[in-house]
């Protein structure tokens, strides 16, 4: 089937976010007195805010009561992180360039709220550069579950399968791939050798290396 749609994540593979993240999530934590490794933290990237405080709440035995106040506690300390410190990845303009060049239609799906969203773009000045965006900030369930990707091709016009889908975490590529979406991980450095990215159609170590070879191999 012919590609017609191209789909990206946010944080962590448009935008340098996730130890931004992982600092807000470890600050929300410690007030609780727990602490987390960074395998741990990167088990679980990719979840919804909501998600990753009920998934941490229950492994520490955290009272669900306090729940909603420190979903909102990250949420805060995240957007003022990201908005102050984060930078683009490399080869974010070339990447969506390319894309547009080839007159495929670009959305983003990602997990973190709307709000968040508009301070990114605007950073990155990607204001105009997409099509359609969609959050799962809103829905029943977030990443691995695949609603958030096929709320964004049905925004874009297309099948799931008509499009290619650009990761960086596990829980975001198993909800592309369960969209029936091609997917193009590109994982963090350290973690790159990792088998679990195998499911995944093609494997970067940045948004550059992607061109016509590349493009052809999906």
């Amino acid at each position: 089937m012919k590609l017609k749609a191209v789909i990206f994540d946010m944080d962590g593979l448009l935008i340098d976010s996730e130890p931004l993240w992982q600092e807000a999530g470890s600050e929300t934590l410690a007030e609780f007195g727990k602490e987390l490794t960074p395998d741990q933290y990167h088990s679980s990237t990719g979840l919804r805010t909501e998600e990753w405080i009920q998934h941490w709440f229950h492994y520490f035995d955290i009272s669900i009561d306090h729940s909603a106040t420190a979903i909102d506690t990250i949420i805060s300390k995240a957007i003022s992180k990201i908005d102050e410190k984060g930078i683009a990845f490399p080869g974010v303009d070339h990447v969506i360039s390319f894309m547009k060049a080839h007159s495929l239609k670009v959305g983003l799906a990602t997990s973190s709220p709307l709000s968040l969203v508009d301070i990114v773009l605007k950073k990155l000045d990607l204001q105009n550069s997409f099509n359609a965006i969609t959050s799962a900030e809103k829905l029943p369930f977030g990443k691995p579950h695949p609603e958030v990707y096929l709320n964004c091709a049905a925004a874009l016009g297309v099948a799931g399968m008509e499009c290619i889908a650009f990761e960086d975490s596990f829980n975001g590529m198993i909800a592309a791939k369960a969209a029936r979406m091609k997917c193009v991980i590109v994982p963090a450095l350290q973690d790159y050798d990792h088998p679990k990215w195998n499911a995944a159609d093609l494997k970067l170590k940045s948004l550059r290396e992607f061109d016509e070879e590349k493009l052809k191999q999906l």
